[in-house]
């Protein structure tokens, strides 16, 4: 499966290759001083996607702005899959992304003309919530996530007894992540094998704060939203553990970063359009800054940051305008902070070869 998919997005970054560039030192025209014909670059920067990857995003925006002054940044969130729409169409300049770019979508880009860089910035705890008043769900299996969410659940289970026989006979109230959320995408993926397969009888939101308020109100509630949520909601709403087969895990900073919080943990991306990076030194310089302190912002949000080693190596691919992604398009759930980095590595030792093997 992987081999073949392999060589189909082998082949769509091809398509890409006249348009990746060096970013320092590249020319790009301006106007000049007399307002001739030259083109004029423009200061502004469009952000959209993921509403997980939002609260990183605005941080760093609204920092940026404060420091340097001559750039409009416009930041909204659609939700990742939204948010590629409107990336490989070249409405905007950076994308926000709670999963990998998948094939489909990078199609779409290359199609468009729009060469991506795929630039991990965080990690995840993506975490099961309920609310306060329940005092009698303390952990939760996978078998009873998926009993719960699959689609022929739709309609049928409907009361916390159905997920265990000790369980009250109460009504069981879902909220979620939207269609067009890669939070929705990620969980399908992760706990019903399949990113498209879910129940639709539940309340759901691309807007990350309606699933807290709608668990927060509700004492029968259960949810899955992402840790950053999560932890600016504190005494709202509680987690359950994750049970995967090797006792119930609490979403952490430090389960993550141990790899012990599994299947939900996951790495957060954005992707920026290397051409328009190109073309616009202020969008240049936002992704340069965003990399610099995106380990800081993505821990006072509620993130967990990378290693030092992840944001070196992705500034070396920001730099150098190398176009692709370390995940071959298609979903890939478990990775962890580990087996990031070492796709990352990867990645920059073969374009490092690619580069020493094209004809001078």
């Amino acid at each position: 499966m992987l081999a073949g998919t392999n060589r189909i997005f082998s082949q769509l970054l091809a398509s890409f290759a006249i348009l990746v560039i060096t970013l320092p030192g590249c020319t790009i025209d301006q106007a000049n001083s007399s307002g001739s014909s030259q083109r004029a670059i423009s200061t502004e920067i469009k952000i959209d996607g993921s509403s997980t990857v939002y609260p990183i995003s605005d941080a760093i925006a609204k920092e940026y702005v404060r420091v340097k002054s001559g750039t409009k940044i416009e930041i909204k969130f659609s939700g990742t899959s939204a948010g590629f729409d409107k990336f490989c169409a070249g409405e905007t300049q950076i994308s926000n992304a709670s999963r990998p770019i998948l094939l489909q979508e990078a199609r779409v880009c290359a199609n468009s003309g729009v060469p991506f860089i795929e630039l991990p910035i965080a990690f995840d705890a993506l975490t099961i919530a309920v609310n306060p008043q329940n005092d009698w769900a303390k952990d939760i299996t996978l078998d009873e996530l998926r009993t719960i969410w699959e689609p022929a659940a739709e309609g049928k289970i409907n009361n916390w007894n159905q997920i265990r026989s000790s369980y009250p006979n109460r009504p069981l109230k879902l909220f979620g992540a939207g269609q067009d959320s890669g939070t929705y995408d990620y969980f399908n993926e992760v706990v019903i094998g399949n990113a498209d397969a879910s129940r639709r009888d539940y309340t759901s939101s691309e807007d990350d704060t309606v699933l807290v308020s709608g668990i927060e109100k509700d004492p029968n509630a259960l949810g899955y939203i992402p840790l950053a949520y999560f932890e600016a909601a504190q005494g709202r709403l509680r987690a359950l553990g994750v049970n995967n087969g090797q006792g119930a895990v609490l979403p952490s900073r430090e389960a993550v970063i141990n790899a012990k919080y599994q299947p939900f943990s996951r790495p957060l991306f954005i992707y920026v359009n290397a051409k328009a990076a190109q073309e616009n030194p202020k969008l240049q310089e936002f992704v340069e800054y965003y990399l610099t302190h995106a380990g800081r912002v993505s821990n006072t949000v509620g993130y967990i940051p990378l290693p030092a080693e992840a944001y070196r190596l992705a500034s070396i691919q920001f730099t150098k305008g190398e176009i692709g992604t370390v995940f071959e398009g298609v979903p890939q759930p478990n990775v962890t902070i580990a087996e990031l980095l070492r796709r990352q590595a990867v990645f920059q030792l073969a374009e490092e070869q690619r580069t020493k093997l094209e004809p001078k």
